[in-house]
């Protein structure tokens, strides 16, 4: 079976073995949801309902107090809806046809294939762009055609049908079907150009549309319906459900599409769309693709990222995802979608091995770029007056922007833009939101500012010129403060349980984990508890972390509280609010507690 041929060649390049005290270093990982609030935080502590006369028996499904009143808030109809919560079915997907112009983007797709035409798949430089670009290759190369495959460059061309990259495109491939993947939803004038160039186009995106939608030969994006159920899918979830379409109305007898839901579960994690309803099925089914997968590429990340099973979302969202996204944020994403590809072993190794290499030279330069950021907002940031953040500089590379606002976003608690300007005075930005306000509602009043922009409620992206950029600075703040009550501009901290430390054990932990998996839309329960005192004086973990040894009343347990080794914690006893873990020592199953904030007590 030929394989699928990458628009770019790229020149190969020459692990690190895990640490012997493997179980600690784990549990060190950093989650930025963990950083510590520059503006002062509320907590507020759900009350206990009283589950008794609830419609649904709750002592029926569940022997947990706790894990049954965190299920009750979920809004479920019926014990069924429960059931399928806690034990998600790959059978009880809806019919991928429901979903806007499926039939269309089939039938077209099963005519090139029928006449051995010439297609490319333009895709997106992130992990869910190259992830489906890799998903709808396999299915299509089992059909006998493999198609050509092609990413636009970062830093040259940008993203998405820019006519830079279109040209390129063209000229590499002169295809007769393009199908445009996690892109081409506002591409009105790029598409209209292809189509006059005799080129056909199908759309796979899940970005927000515009006033006006491309004419092309379908497009497959559920937010171009405002009454479809699919919303929450990105563009890896979205291309699963074109290959279940094909593979409904043309199957394939020896093709396990289950087996290639690993691809869907990194994109799905790694865009952050909401895990509920078909994504939270998708996700759960896909990490143990993922545990067991016989991808070389895949094996291989895992390896040098130092991941091992059960596979959670967060080792997709902290560890495999930003060395699948390394390349594509400084260089290219041909890597990235060359290890997801290949059969090689060897190749395997080797491009598993650069894009850990090029993580952590991303790293290097967020640190750089988020410290000259710190510094800026520093000295203009007012918590008191401003309701949104807006800092730039020449050379801050646009590649890790969307992180460093995202950073900035969490800490300080207000939509943040970032912009980068090369020396034209060009910029690129990428901004983050918090709840109450869509980028890109905020983003449309600002538009006569920008040179473009697009993207999600949550997270969008800008072109700006060096010399508009003070005039949006003002705009952007004006729409944000327009739109956000001081009641949203003020952090809480929401705890979905108070427990005692005598309730924390493993029956809990049991219940705790069919939640599972946590992200977006299914956040990990977040606990307190009250009175807690240090037994030991905090030590030091890789000069970062602490790790606590806590008592209340005779129960210890043993906590790490991330990034928090410069902090000055207030003077025992305290409430310590926390999420609870699955650890390991000596081989022997452990339960942690991974603090998120801690005050002087209130009991």
């Amino acid at each position: 079976m030929r394989k699928a041929r990458l628009a770019v060649q790229l020149p190969d390049r020459s692990r690190a073995g895990l640490n012997k005290r493997r179980q600690e270093s784990a549990a060190c990982q950093v989650i930025p949801g963990s950083l510590p609030s520059a503006v002062p935080t509320e907590w507020i502590i759900a009350p206990p309902e009283d589950l008794s006369g609830a419609p649904i028996k709750w002592g029926e499904l569940c022997d947990s107090p706790c894990i049954a009143r965190l299920l009750s808030r979920m809004n479920f109809r019926s014990r069924d809806e429960v059931e399928f919560f806690l034990r998600p079915r790959l059978k009880s997907l809806a019919d991928p046809f429901l979903l806007p112009q499926m039939d269309r983007a089939v039938a077209r797709l099963l005519r090139a294939i029928e006449g051995g035409e010439r297609f490319v798949l333009f895709g997106d430089y992130d992990v869910d762009g190259v992830t489906s670009l890799a998903l709808l290759s396999s299915v299509l190369s089992a059909y006998g055609l493999p198609p050509a495959l092609f990413l636009p460059l970062r830093m040259e061309e940008g993203y998405g049908l820019t006519s830079e990259s279109v040209e390129r495109c063209l000229a590499s491939h002169q295809p007769q079907l393009l199908v445009a993947v996690d892109c081409g939803t506002s591409s009105v004038a790029e598409i209209r150009s292809l189509s006059e160039r005799g080129v056909d186009v199908i759309v796979l995106d899940h970005h927000e549309p515009k006033a006006a939608l491309p004419e092309c030969v379908a497009i497959v994006n559920p937010k171009t319906d405002r009454d479809s159920p699919f919303h929450y899918f990105c563009s890896a979830g979205i291309v699963f459900k074109l290959c279940h379409a094909l593979l409904k109305t043309r199957p394939l007898p020896n093709f396990d599409l289950r087996s290639h839901l690993d691809l869907v579960a990194l994109g799905t994690v790694a865009d952050i769309v909401p895990l509920h309803l078909e994504n939270r099925t998708l996700v759960q089914r896909g990490a143990r693709e993922i545990e067991r997968s016989a991808r070389p590429g895949l094996r291989k990340l895992m390896e040098v990222s130092g991941v091992r099973g059960p596979i959670l979302p967060e080792h997709i969202g902290f560890r495999l995802g930003p060395r699948l996204n390394a390349a594509g944020r400084l260089s290219t994403a041909e890597k990235a979608l060359r290890l997801l590809i290949t059969d090689d072993l060897a190749e395997a190794g080797t491009l598993a091995s650069d894009l850990d290499r090029e993580n952590r030279e991303r790293q290097d330069v967020e640190r750089r770029i988020l410290a000259a950021a710190e510094d800026q907002v520093v000295s203009r940031f007012d918590s008191e007056k401003d309701a949104a953040i807006v800092v730039g500089a020449r050379e801050w590379h646009p590649g890790v922007l969307g992180i460093v606002a995202s950073r900035l976003s969490k800490k300080y608690h207000r939509p943040t833009i970032v912009v980068g300007f090369d020396e034209q005075g060009a910029g690129k930005g990428s901004g983050r939101s918090i709840a109450g306000l869509s980028l890109v509602q905020a983003l449309a009043r600002c538009a006569e500012f920008l040179e473009k922009f697009g993207g999600h409620e949550m997270a969008a992206g800008i072109a700006v010129t060096e010399e508009k950029f003070p005039a949006f600075t003002e705009a952007f703040k004006k729409a944000a403060r327009d739109m956000l009550s001081e009641e949203q501009l003020r952090p809480r901290l929401r705890i979905d349980h108070e427990l005692a430390f005598s309730e924390v054990n493993f029956d809990l932990l049991r219940w705790h984990e069919m939640l599972q998996p946590f992200g977006n839309g299914n956040p990990q329960p977040l606990f307190c508890s009250r009175g807690v005192d240090c037994v030991a004086p905090p030590r030091k973990l890789k000069d970062k972390h602490l790790l606590l040894r806590l008592r209340q009343h005779n129960y210890h347990h043993r906590a790490v509280y991330f990034d928090a080794a410069a902090l000055e914690l207030p003077p025992p006893p305290w409430d310590v609010a926390y999420r609870i873990k699955t650890g390991e020592y000596e081989g022997e199953p452990r339960l942690d507690l991974h603090v998120h904030a801690i005050r002087s007590s209130t009991a």
